[in-house]
Formats: structure tokens, C-alpha cells, sequence
């Protein structure tokens, strides 16, 4: 199988996980995840999003619990993953929402392409609108005009990688 394969494939299996080990994940792999993310394509090659890489477990759990109470639920949705990366994308650019959701797609192909599991975990958007999520970015020298695109989760799947429900048909169409 040649490289141009390998990355079809890695499209095709990758899948969302959502139970972990608590294993931490090496920060040069989190590294590399995140690398991947800023060459995301971008409008006008603004650039515009930013990647927030949490392994702190404090503030992981402090997000876990921002996005529960924001999901109405007690538990964790992030499911035991170790490390949460938050996209955030500057509003002041008309293609944030998009760049953001591209960088979220190269997080989780590159975390597969690794050998870990991750998930796409919404309601970034309502935490950092919130004053908390406004406050933990000033902390951390964040300034301007962000929104949350979203979380993705990352960490050692604990059991079976998820397999691939039947393509529907249909959601293609070749105009010739």
C-alpha cells in the first residue's frame, strides 16, 4: 500500500471514541496532533485558529464540568480522555467557523494516523462565551475575539476501535 492509500484508509477508519484508558498521552504526540492542526487549511491562509492543549487535569476536569453543566448532565463528556484540545477561531475573520472545523478534522485524523482515539466534543462555543471561559482565556493571554469551535478529545482507547456503519447511498452525485 502506498502513502497516498495509507491516508485514504486513515480517512475511512477513523472513528469517534468515546471510552479511554487514563494513560496519559506523551506530550511529543500531543505535539505532533497538534502540529498537524495548524496546517489545516485556512481562508485566505489567515490562520486564524487557535489550539488550546490540555493535559493539566485540573483544568480538564474544570472544562469537563463547564461542559456537563452547560449539556445538563453530571458526567464527564469527555468520556475519561486525558488530554482535551480546544479550537477556538477568531470571529473577526468571515471563514473562522470553517477554518476552525478543519483544524478539528486534522486533529483526528492525525490522532488515528498516531494510534489513539478521539472524538469531537461540541459546546465549546458556550463555554468560552461564558465569563469563566472569557476569564481562563485572559489568564492565559488570549486576547481578541474568540469562539469555540470545539473539543477534541484524545487518548488511549480502552477496548475496541468503533467500526464503520454502511455508507448510505446517495451522498454522492458525479455531474458529467
Amino acid at each position: 500500500m502506498n502513502e497516498n492509500e495509507k491516508t485514504l484508509e486513515l480517512i475511512e477508519t477513523r472513528r469517534s471514541v468515546r471510552k479511554f484508558k487514563p494513560d496519559a498521552v506523551p506530550k511529543e504526540i500531543l505535539e505532533k496532533i497538534v502540529r498537524a492542526g495548524t496546517y489545516a487549511p485556512s481562508g485566505m491562509g489567515w490562520q486564524s485558529p487557535i489550539i488550546l492543549a490540555v493535559t493539566n487535569k485540573e483544568l480538564r476536569d474544570e472544562l469537563s464540568k463547564w461542559n456537563a453543566r452547560i449539556m445538563g448532565t453530571d458526567s464527564d463528556p469527555f468520556y475519561g480522555a486525558p488530554a482535551v484540545l480546544v479550537v477556538l477561531a477568531d470571529k473577526s475573520k468571515p471563514t473562522y467557523l470553517y477554518d476552525g472545523s478543519l483544524v478539528m478534522g486534522d486533529l483526528m485524523l492525525a490522532a488515528h494516523a498516531l494510534g489513539l482515539g478521539s472524538c469531537w466534543i461540541h459546546r465549546a462555543k458556550e463555554e468560552f462565551e461564558s465569563p469563566e471561559g472569557k476569564e481562563l482565556l485572559r489568564s492565559l493571554g488570549i486576547e481578541g475575539d474568540y469562539e469555540g469551535i470545539g473539543h477534541c478529545i484524545v487518548g488511549y482507547t480502552d477496548g475496541e476501535e468503533p467500526k464503520a456503519q454502511e455508507r448510505k447511498p446517495g451522498r454522492a452525485c458525479f455531474v458529467e
